[in-house]
C-alpha cells in the first residue's frame, strides 16, 4: 500500500476575493519526454492534447484544468504569438524562420536527453492537491527521475499559493515567517547540493533577513517593496517576491528590476524544494505541509516578535547556534 501524507491546510483557506484558495505547482524532471509525460497527464485528468511546438504540449480542459508540459529551456520553443509557419513577408523571410523553428525543434530533441521536462499544473484548490501526488508515482513507475537522480540535475517544485490578503501587514507576516524557518526548511528538505551550487533558489542576504524579522519592521506596502527589492532585484530567490510584488504595482517592479520573465500574479512564488519524483515519500502534499508551517507562524503576531528578537540576538553571538534546530523549537510551540 501507497503511503501519503495527510494534507494540512493552512490557517487561511479563502483567498483576498473571499474565494476557496488554490495553489499553482510546477515539477521537473528528466528521462520522459514531453510527450510521454503529457500522455500520463492525459490519462489521468482526461483533457485535449494541443502541440504549441514539438516541446511544449498543452493539455485543455482536463478536469482540473489547463496543464502544460514542455521541455524546460527556452531555447527549445517558438516565442509566444510568432507564426510556426513563416507568416511574415516574402519567401526569404518565410523560409528563415521556418529555419529558426527547425533548429528550436532539434536542439530540444537533443536538450531532452539532459534538459528537464516540467509539468506546469493549473491553480489546484487545496482539497484536490493530492492528485499531483498520484501523477507524481504514475511518472516514477514510467522512469522519471528526480533531482537525487544524477549531479547535473537541479530540478525543483514550485509552489504557487494564491494570497489570503493583499494588506502589507499580511504579506510581511509571511515573509517575515518565511525568512525566521529558511535554514530549517533548507534543513528538512537537504537541498541538493546541485541546486546549492546554482543560483535558482539562493538564500535572502542576511543584512535583509536582520531588517525584516526585526520585531519594528511593519512597513507599509511601499517600503516593504522598496526595501525587498533593493536588497533582492532578481527572481533568483528560495521564496520570490517579485511575481506578487508586480500584481500589487507592475509599473514600479519594472522600473527597477530588468527581467521579462516576472509574470503578475498575487501569489508567493515558492521555490525551494527539491523535485523527488522518484524518491520514496516524497510527493507534492509533503512540500505543502512544509509551507503550511510558514503560514501558521505567520498567524501569531507574538511568536513572530519573540522568534525575531531571538533570531537577532543569536546571530549577534561569536558562535551562533544552530539556527535550523532552534526553529524546531519554536515551531513545537506554535
Amino acid at each position: 500500500m501507497t503511503y501519503r501524507p495527510k494534507l494540512h491546510l493552512p490557517p487561511r483557506q479563502t483567498n483576498y476575493r473571499g474565494e476557496p484558495r488554490h495553489v499553482g505547482v510546477e515539477i521537473e524532471f528528466a528521462s520522459l519526454s514531453v510527450q510521454d509525460s503529457a500522455q500520463k497527464l492525459q490519462a489521468m485528468f482526461g483533457g485535449t492534447m494541443v502541440e504549441e511546438d514539438p516541446h511544449r504540449l498543452h493539455l485543455r480542459d482536463t478536469r482540473l484544468g489547463d496543464f502544460t508540459c514542455e521541455l524546460d529551456t527556452q531555447y527549445a520553443h517558438d516565442k509566444p504569438g510568432r507564426n510556426r509557419n513563416g507568416g511574415r513577408r516574402g519567401f526569404f523571410d518565410g523560409s528563415i524562420e521556418k529555419l529558426r523553428s527547425r533548429l528550436r525543434e532539434l536542439f530540444g530533441d537533443i536538450s531532452s536527453l539532459v534538459m528537464p521536462c516540467e509539468v506546469v499544473a493549473p491553480p489546484i484548490v487545496l482539497a484536490d492537491l493530492h492528485q499531483l501526488d498520484e501523477l507524481v508515482e504514475e511518472l516514477a513507475k514510467a522512469g522519471g527521475s528526480g533531482t537525487r537522480a544524477s549531479v547535473f540535475y537541479a530540478f525543483g517544485a514550485q509552489l504557487n499559493p494564491d494570497i489570503a490578503e493583499h494588506s502589507s501587514e499580511w504579506i510581511t507576516s509571511v515573509l517575515k515567517a518565511y525568512l525566521l524557518l529558511s535554514d530549517w526548511l533548507r534543513a528538512v528538505i537537504a537541498v541538493d547540493l546541485t541546486r546549492k551550487l546554482t543560483s535558482f533558489t539562493d538564500p535572502f542576504p542576511a543584512s535583509y533577513v536582520r531588517q525584516v524579522v526585526d520585531p519594528s519592521y511593519w512597513p507599509d506596502m511601499g517600503r516593504l517593496m522598496a526595501d525587498h527589492i533593493a536588497a533582492n532585484p532578481t527572481r533568483n530567490r528560495e521564496l520570490d517576491m517579485l511575481p506578487l510584488f508586480a500584481w500589487i504595482d507592475e509599473a514600479y517592479v519594472k522600473a527597477r528590476v530588468d527581467d521579462p520573465r516576472i509574470s503578475k500574479r498575487p501569489t508567493f512564488h515558492y521555490r525551494l524544494p527539491d523535485a523527488n519524483v522518484d524518491l520514496p515519500g516524497w510527493s507534492v502534499t509533503l512540500e505543502w505541509n512544509r509551507w503550511c508551517a510558514v503560514e501558521r507562524l505567520a498567524e501569531n503576531r507574538a511568536a513572530l516578535d519573540a522568534m525575531g528578537a531571538a533570531y537577532i540576538a543569536n546571530a549577534d553571538k561569536l558562535v551562533p547556534e544552530n539556527w535550523s534546530v532552534r526553529a524546531s523549537d519554536w515551531l513545537m510551540q506554535l
